[in-house]
């Protein structure tokens, strides 16, 4: 339902209350067009970015919109001291958070976009990672500088971020809602390693040490350049390492905090930076499966 000034209201215990979003790496691409499609709801929703410049000038777009329920607060998810200030401006503007969609992500990978184009590769060959390896294999780079960033962003940083947020999802009136943004490359069927993939799907034994465990055996592969030698995945290795321990921790969350609904989604292979615009969603499209999570209702997954 929506208030007269536009904003959303949920009802709960007699008492109609507004519900607040957090969305990470939301200047462009799948995470602006999430906070576009939320604040659309009515929802009061925190964009942030890395980039003060580009984070304000993001917000004012969607102010001319006419969505000024949109707010910008920057945030780096590699920066404690950064995910404190949001932290600190969130309890203090709102006193709680109903809404934290995890979206901040990086490739661990380099490519000249031009060089990509040129091998004219079919975009559904993207999805098979043998096919897609073999053509792009010599223009791919994956340095060891680039998948420390890449595990740090995408698991860590979720990790700091969600961490910090917890005491103000728990205030949530509403039952809080946790979106981590993942991928296929995730999926388990994809790591080559039987006793990884035992390890990450087991949720019995599944443990952030033993996600942790994976990845320092993960980076001290990449650093000896032996991950094909160990039998890594060589399609974007850091990526498809972060994205699954990624899913193994919202797993882990979603058993310790019933009370929430926690959920990962794979947006599908969208036209934006990260894809090099090679894919064949929309951002339109490739947000909604991170908007219908954090507007689940209370019966859901």
């Amino acid at each position: 339902m929506g208030s007269a000034d536009g904003r959303d209201l949920a009802y709960r215990g007699c008492v109609w209350v507004y519900r607040y979003a957090v969305v990470t790496g939301a200047n462009k691409g799948i995470g602006l067009e999430t906070v576009r499609q939320l604040a659309s709801q009515g929802i009061t929703v925190v964009l942030t970015a890395r980039d003060e410049k580009r984070g304000t000038e993001a917000t004012r777009k969607l102010h001319q919109f006419g969505l000024s329920n949109v707010v910008f607060h920057q945030l780096d998810v590699l920066d404690s001291l950064s995910i404190q200030s949001l932290a600190k401006f969130i309890q203090d503007t709102f006193g709680r958070l109903d809404i934290l969609v995890n979206n901040a992500g990086t490739s661990g990978a380099e490519a000249d976009e031009k060089d990509i184009e040129a091998l004219n590769i079919d975009p559904a060959d993207w999805q098979l990672s043998g096919k897609a390896r073999n053509l792009v294999q010599g223009i791919i780079t994956h340095t060891y500088e680039q998948g420390e960033a890449c595990i740090n962003t995408n698991y860590y940083g979720v990790k700091r971020v969600t961490e910090s947020f917890l005491p103000l999802l728990q205030l949530s009136p509403t039952g809080a809602r946790i979106v981590n943004v993942s991928s296929c490359r995730g999926e388990l069927k994809r790591i080559p390693i039987q006793h990884i993939r035992n390890e990450l799907q087991d949720i019995k034994t599944l443990s952030e040490e033993g996600i942790d465990a994976t990845l320092k055996k993960f980076l001290h592969d990449l650093k000896d350049n032996a991950l094909e030698a160990n039998e890594w995945t060589m399609m974007l290795p850091s990526y498809s390492i972060s994205k699954a321990s990624l899913n193994a921790y919202t797993r882990i969350l979603a058993k310790k905090y019933p009370n929430m609904l926690i959920n990962c989604v794979h947006p599908g292979f969208v036209n934006t930076d990260l894809t090099l615009h090679n894919g064949i969603l929309t951002v339109e499209e490739g947000a909604k499966g991170s908007v219908m999570l954090a507007l689940l209702p209370d019966t859901g997954p």
